[in-house]
């Protein structure tokens, strides 16, 4: 599913036109992303947490040629699903 069948499924629930639905899920995305940027935490009871990882300075290998490179530290996004999320999938 993409992001626009994600919003006609979301209008279809809801009873609001495609434009709100749209805006809804924009304005989510928005603020997951500001929280993340700020190195903040979302939890969605029963569907999961977004947050933000730290990934030390690490060497690797160019799979080229084999040379060994620095691999810079850095910070990425984490979701874990939750309790109920795991159910309905499992």
């Amino acid at each position: 599913m993409n992001k626009t069948q994600l919003t006609a499924k979301l209008a279809e629930k809801t009873g609001v036109t495609k434009t709100q639905a749209s805006q809804a899920i924009n304005g989510v995305i928005d603020i997951i992303n500001e929280q993340l940027k700020d190195g903040g935490r979302v939890i969605l009871t029963g569907f999961g947490s977004f947050s933000v990882a730290e990934r030390a300075p690490r060497t690797g290998r160019n799979p080229q040629t084999g040379d060994v490179i620095n691999i810079p530290a850095g910070r990425f996004p984490k979701f874990k699903a939750g309790k109920n999320l795991k159910d309905i999938v499992s």
